[in-house]
Formats: structure tokens, sequence, C-alpha cells
């Protein structure tokens, strides 16, 4: 079975009670929000992984305030028919950050397609992706292990 590690780092950035979310399209095609962030480079600092991919997905510019924790998860999973399975072994980085910059806009021609404020008592009610509630939770509570006691998702693809 192939292996695949994916290393990226995120940011919630909270301002007058709302959240900051991206659009993306699930697997199935279906639209669902999902936290600023993405896949770090080859050699790029996680830190500067996540102040590009904010300014890429949002166009704001954004100051890591602190350092939030970590999420790992791994599913097997099948792309194609006659693909073999692949150990996909996520490790996503959360950081909490403030936005110092820039003009809220949508990314073209990226992985999402909308950037938007969302209010946090409406999050719950969003299609969304886990890692959502699993930064929520890490920004609300604070864990000194940074680590989130949130269940790991039903359906691989979180």
């Amino acid at each position: 079975m192939r292996q695949k590690l994916r290393v990226a780092a995120y940011a919630v950035c909270v301002r007058d009670g709302q959240l900051l979310l991206a659009r993306s399209p699930a697997a199935d095609g279906t639209p669902e929000w999902v936290l600023p962030g993405g896949g770090m480079e080859h050699g790029e600092d996680p830190l500067d992984t996540v102040v590009r991919e904010l300014d890429e997905e949002t166009g704001y510019r954004v100051e890591v305030t602190g350092l939030l924790g970590i999420d790992s998860f791994r599913h097997t999973f099948r792309r194609g028919v006659l693909r073999r399975p692949v150990d996909h072994h996520g490790v996503r980085i959360v950081y909490e950050g403030r936005v110092v910059g820039g003009e809220l806009r949508n990314e073209v021609d990226g992985s999402t397609d909308l950037a938007a404020w969302h209010d946090l008592t409406a999050v719950p009610g969003l299609a969304r992706v886990r890692l959502v509630d699993v930064a929520l939770k890490l920004w609300q509570e604070r864990p000194l292990d940074g680590r989130a006691s949130v269940p790991p998702p039903a359906v691989p693809g979180a």
C-alpha cells in the first residue's frame, strides 16, 4: 500500500465574533467550509505556509499570534477504479492569526472559491470539514498538549 504524508498549516482568525472561512468542494463536489490554510511546500516553514495560504485564499495579510495545536489523522482511500489504496496521514498545524492588512477576496483558480466571515454561533449549522471543529476547540480551550478531543470523522476526507 502506498503511503502519503501531508503536512499543512491553518489559521483561526476571529474578529468581532466572526470566524474567517473559505469554501472548497468536497470529494463529491458539494461545497463545504474549510479553515483557510493548506499544504506546506518542500523546505517551507509552517508559519510561512499559513501566511502564504491565507493571502492566497482570502486576500488578507495575517500576523500569527499563537500556536494552538496540531491535529493528526490517518485514513485509507482509493482514487479511481483501478488505483491501489493509499494510506494517507495528515498532520495539520493550527495557528491563531490576526488580520493586519489586505482586502477580503475570493481565490482565483485555486482550491477554494469563496472566502467569508461567519458568526461563531452560525458555524455549527454550516457544511464544514472536521478541522473547523478541531480548530475552534483548540482556540476555545487552548489545551496544554495542543490536542483537541474531537471524534474522528465518520467518513474519510475530513
